[in-house]
């Protein structure tokens, strides 16, 4: 098969393609004619970093967390899936995990789910990173209820753009921090409330918006500063979800408030391979609600062939990209 392979890291990161022999499902796993991937930015981090990250893949190595396709076989054990249906899902990539940038790709079924129907297959593989991201930090984390208000910092970027939206669904009053180039727009369209941070201290909205209060929740996207601004924006006994946290910051705003913190670490199920089922679960309920219009995910502009790997990467580090860069296999 043809696969796009990693074979130097750092800020000149060299990507090759090349034959591979076809993969065979083993226990629990399933064969996955690919169709599509989306660049994450820990995709770009490994690309990058390399070795400073316990869980980057040993050269060479095939990239690529999020996939969506075709299932070509199944492995014993799979008794969800079956060959010839449209899945979608973060599955590899890391580790000793072959990625998705391959015509097929070995999968653990766990973590796979049934592709919305109303939506392109090669579309869908946006979805799977930001999405389970985003429904563990609001509601395996923050319990986020009906009635309650959520801020999330970076409401336009990949996970926030989504927990905007589920955070809407779920009935929360939703607000979300933005910079220029449209996104306010993004926001308001998805139903929250748009903050330029840039324009407006934390203390001013925070007054402007909830009286003085504070929110119920903050999802924090981004960390470092902005997860100490998260502190300050959190009403008396809230909760502060970040999937940032490696930093120091001072704790005292949050014991002052009686904040609790939660921190979600998306990758650690497929890092230690404990509690993979859960995502196929979420997947399941998101793929639902982009079939019944509730949930729809932002792509930018500009489609790359997995042979174009590099030039996805340079495009989105460039700061041009408006949504998920989406991958696609065919052709």
């Amino acid at each position: 098969m043809k696969a796009m392979v990693l074979e130097r890291f750092g800020e000149d990161y060299a990507f090759v393609e090349g034959e591979l022999p076809l993969p065979e499902p083993g226990q629990g796993e399933v064969l996955v004619r690919v169709a599509g991937s989306s660049l994450n930015p820990i995709d770009h981090k490994i690309a990058t970093l390399g070795p400073a990250l316990a869980f980057a893949p040993e050269l060479p190595a095939v990239p690529g967390m999020d996939v969506s396709g075709t299932v070509e076989a199944v492995g014993p054990g799979v008794i969800r899936l079956r060959p010839g249906d449209r899945v979608f899902g973060c599955a590899g990539g890391l580790g000793d995990m072959p990625g998705a940038l391959a015509e097929f790709m070995v999968a653990d079924a766990d973590l796979l789910a049934q592709a919305p129907q109303c939506m392109d297959l090669v579309d869908a593989a946006a979805l799977p990173l930001v999405s389970i991201t985003a429904w563990l930090g609001l509601f395996e984390r923050a319990h986020l209820a009906a009635g309650q208000t959520l801020l999330v910092h970076g409401g336009a970027g990949g996970v926030g753009h989504v927990a905007v939206q589920l955070g809407v669904h779920a009935g929360a009053e939703v607000f979300a921090t933005v910079s220029g180039n449209g996104k306010a727009d993004v926001v308001e369209a998805l139903g929250a409330t748009p903050i330029d941070y840039r324009a407006t201290p934390v203390d001013e909205y925070v007054a402007g918006l909830t009286g003085g209060r504070g929110f119920d929740v903050v999802f924090d996207t981004v960390g470092g500063a902005v997860l100490d601004a998260s502190f300050l924006a959190a009403a008396p006994g809230g909760q502060v979800v970040s999937v940032s946290t490696r930093a120091s910051h001072d704790l005292s705003p949050m014991h002052a408030r009686g904040l609790s913190l939660y921190v979600v670490f998306m990758l650690l199920p497929l890092i230690s391979g404990q509690g993979r089922s859960a995502y196929g679960r979420i997947l399941e309920e998101v793929a639902a609600l982009v079939d019944d219009d509730v949930l729809a995910v932002l792509l930018d502009e500009r489609r790359f062939h997995f042979t174009e790997i590099a030039a996805a990467h340079r495009h989105w580090a460039a700061g041009n990209a408006l949504g998920k860069v989406s991958l696609f296999m065919e052709g």
